[in-house]
């Protein structure tokens, strides 16, 4: 799909469908890294290991935070052909990462099965604006195929929720259903009508599903016997939106070798995603650049010198 077509979409629809973004050999060493987090689909559906199945079986007991065991995974994450994908579809250069995860769904685990919502209530401290122009995307990279039958995402296309208030925020396809922690959270009224416009973000492993945190989506059941889905989660926002934010990369930047691997792995503009300064910045020193490549064995000074 042409650029002009994905920044349309996306700015028509709320989100953009990209199906074989990336080739089966660029995605190849990460789909190679992922049984060292989650269990092979015969593993899984076999129950070899009854003890490391057990969290997988709770919606969303298969996601694995940022980073993961294989810096193959890490590192597609934030692939510099996506992170030029965000900032066309942001209009904007200087972007950040606010979460990024790993997740591994199989048949018959758990009800994956969702009422239409939106994302902003765990992703930001304000509220969707309808009018603005975006500050961030969530980005979805299918490691496996992602058929009908194997819980693809469903979308709907902004035009058919532009009068959404701000609450409720999950409209069930039926009336009458409840929250009774946040009572005001959940629509009284369902909205059947939603549910015959989605769209079901279908494609091969590769394909990319970019959505913004205003636009109502909603996870659907996998039924195929023995399926799967592998997907990696990267979420991206203008570095401008302070108000936009998940994770805070410090308190991963100490747990074992793995953030040490990708800070050594990674390239300068991948690194700037994390709030790395860019290379030229004030920051960087002779003793600034020492005291990393001792904080973070093998990570090359040469390329912010």
């Amino acid at each position: 799909m042409a650029e002009v077509d994905v920044r349309s979409a996306f700015q028509r629809d709320g989100f953009v469908i990209v199906p074989g973004f990336f080739e089966l050999a660029e995605i190849g060493d990460a789909v190679a890294g992922l049984p060292s987090e989650l269990p092979t689909p015969e593993e899984f559906h076999s129950d070899h290991d009854p003890e490391r199945n057990r969290r997988f079986r709770d919606e969303f007991g298969g996601i694995v935070p940022f980073p993961a065991a294989a810096t193959s995974l890490n590192l597609l994450s934030v692939h510099p052909r996506l992170i030029e994908l965000a900032r066309s579809l942001l209009d904007d250069d200087d972007l950040r990462t606010y979460a990024i995860e790993l997740w591994g769904k199989y048949t018959g685990a758990a009800d994956y099965e969702q009422p239409f919502h939106r994302d902003y209530l765990n992703h930001t401290i304000l509220v969707p604006s309808a009018d603005a122009s975006p500050s961030q995307v969530e980005m979805f990279i299918y490691l496996s195929d992602v058929a009908e039958d194997l819980g693809p995402i469903a979308l709907l296309p902004r035009q058919h929720a532009s009068e959404a208030p701000a609450l409720p925020n999950w409209y069930p396809a039926i009336d009458g259903e409840r929250d009774a922690e946040h009572p005001d959270w959940v629509a009284l009224d369902g909205r059947p009508d939603w549910y015959e416009h989605e769209v079901r973000a279908t494609g091969p492993a590769g394909t990319v599903v970019a959505y913004r945190i205003d636009t109502f989506h909603r996870g659907t059941n996998l039924t195929r016997p023995g399926g799967h889905r592998f997907t990696i989660h990267t979420n991206l926002r203008k570095a401008s939106a302070d108000w936009i934010n998940r994770r805070a990369w410090t308190d991963r930047a100490n747990d074992g070798t793995r953030w040490t691997e990708f800070v050594a792995a990674a390239s300068p503009e991948q690194l700037r995603l994390f709030g790395f300064p860019p290379p030229g910045h004030l920051y960087w020193t002779d003793a600034t650049l020492a005291g990393l490549v001792q904080r973070y064995p093998g990570f090359d000074a040469t390329a912010w010198r």
